[in-house]
């Protein structure tokens, strides 16, 4: 499977502007600050096809392959021949185990095999920044300051959520790396999710209505996938 990349950078010089958004704070009040995002991050066009093969790709590989169906040989029974062969009238039959008999075994039925796809690097991290790019544009995306919580408590991210207008709403939230005090303040909230910023797959990014990143996660997202180049 060939998938071809193309730098569309040249292309997105335009929509420098639209790329500039407001940093608030946890209670959703605003810093004042505009924050300008990569436009080779944030501003691809979009690219259905890398997309789909990104989605494919994950939920082809979430599948554990263990779904089996008894063939003939594996139905118990019909080792004797059920009638004779002439003289009942009725067709011929040979073993209870056919597959055209009830309780018999199933022709071309599911069995266990790997369903894992593989996808190359390179079309992998091109399909992340269409995603975020994606979300971009669509007004999806969301900065905060940074998630400064000391101890774990669900009614911190629940206010921030409201004060965001993402209540309710699946969202994803981002951030640079492992914090435990901010992961157990999302994990009873329903529909909403939090990756690092680097894990977060297309599949991950397209599924959220809303993106609420950190600083520090748009500087990680930017050193990650494009830091590099």
């Amino acid at each position: 499977m060939e998938t071809e990349v193309k730098d569309t950078t040249d292309a997105i010089d335009d929509q420098k502007t639209l790329l500039k958004l407001p940093v608030r704070r946890m209670d959703g009040s605003d810093t004042g600050e505009l924050l300008e995002l990569d436009p080779r991050l944030f501003g691809l066009p979009k690219n259905d096809h890398v997309l789909y093969l990104a989605v494919k790709a994950e939920l082809a590989n979430r599948r554990q392959g263990t779904h089996s169906s008894r063939t003939r040989s594996m139905v118990r029974g019909g080792g004797a021949k059920p009638w004779r062969q002439k003289g009942r009238g009725a067709a011929r039959a040979g073993t209870l185990r056919s597959p055209i008999w009830r309780g018999g075994g199933i022709t071309f039925g599911p069995q266990p095999h790997d369903h894992k796809m593989k996808l190359p690097l390179k079309v992998k991290k091109f399909a992340r920044k269409v995603a975020l790019s994606l979300k971009a544009q669509t007004g999806a995306i969301l900065l905060v300051e940074d998630f400064d919580i000391e101890q774990p408590k669900t009614r911190v991210i629940a206010s921030m959520l409201n004060s965001f207008e993402a209540a309710g709403q699946s969202a994803l939230i981002l951030v640079d790396c492992y914090k435990p005090s901010v992961m157990k303040s999302c994990r009873n909230i329903p529909r909403l999710e939090i990756r690092e910023a680097l894990t977060a797959s297309t599949y991950d990014i397209l599924r959220a209505r809303r993106l609420i990143l950190s600083r520090s996660a748009v500087e990680t997202l930017t050193g990650g996938l494009i830091g590099e180049e």
